[in-house]
């Protein structure tokens, strides 16, 4: 009788969706098993996921890739657009705004003030997802600048003008302000322009992370799909 001591469980993947076992209850199982039959050639794929299975919540097309091969090919496809938000008291909303920009493949996320936030939001997607830290916004608008891209700020102020019949440049940094307070005056003065959503019920605003998904997706209408403004 083998008197051994088992070997110990394999830490879990740095990119494996957290679950509960609560979660494991409710929730249909998510990815795919052990790769079936003879293993495919190429330097792309992954062994310990091909022998374990993928369990990470990335698309049917990266199934057994490689982390860094999966960033390098999104990297040959990524839009012109950059995303920035300020981080000046811990935003809760930073981590979905990566999420969605993940989703939408924007170039990079910006975080405008403390290099802190909370990833919990990102759900392992800032590991695909190229994110730059800007301690002062004078920081960031010197690098905006020296890029070319048009600033373009998100809230409601007197002189916004609307998103929805903008029309959005290819090359811009689309920025967002801190939960409550929104965008700062020293963003709003340096920003080429200032765009608000329209709202039709009774609220003024619509939280951070909502907003930057919406105005992503005015981006996409426009230079993915061609579809004018207004």
């Amino acid at each position: 009788m083998d008197q051994s001591s088992p070997e110990p469980a394999a830490p879990p993947r740095p990119d494996a969706v957290p679950a509960t076992e609560a979660d494991a209850a409710e929730r249909p199982e998510v990815g795919v098993g052990p790769w079936e039959g003879q293993w495919p050639d190429g330097e792309h794929w992954d062994p310990e996921l091909l022998r374990e299975g993928d369990r990470r919540n990335v698309g049917d097309r990266y199934r057994y890739w490689l982390h860094e091969a999966i960033v390098a090919d999104l990297d040959t496809r990524r839009h012109d657009f950059h995303i920035a938000i300020e981080n000046w008291q811990h935003d809760m909303n930073i981590g979905t705004v990566v999420r969605t920009a993940n989703a939408f493949l924007a170039k990079e996320v910006h975080i405008i003030g403390r290099r802190r936030w909370n990833r919990r939001g990102a759900m392992v997607t800032d590991r695909y997802q190229h994110v730059r830290h800007h301690p002062t916004v004078e920081e960031f608008v010197q690098w905006a600048q020296g890029e070319g891209l048009a600033i373009i700020g998100i809230d409601i102020f007197p002189d916004s003008e609307q998103l929805e019949t903008y029309d959005l440049p290819r090359n811009c940094v689309l920025v967002f302000g801190q939960e409550g307070p929104g965008l700062s005056d020293e963003v709003h003065a340096v920003a080429d322009t200032t765009l608000s959503i329209e709202q039709f019920g009774s609220t003024r605003s619509i939280n951070a992370a909502s907003a930057a998904g919406i105005a992503m997706h005015a981006w996409i209408r426009r230079h993915v799909f061609g579809q004018s403004p207004g």
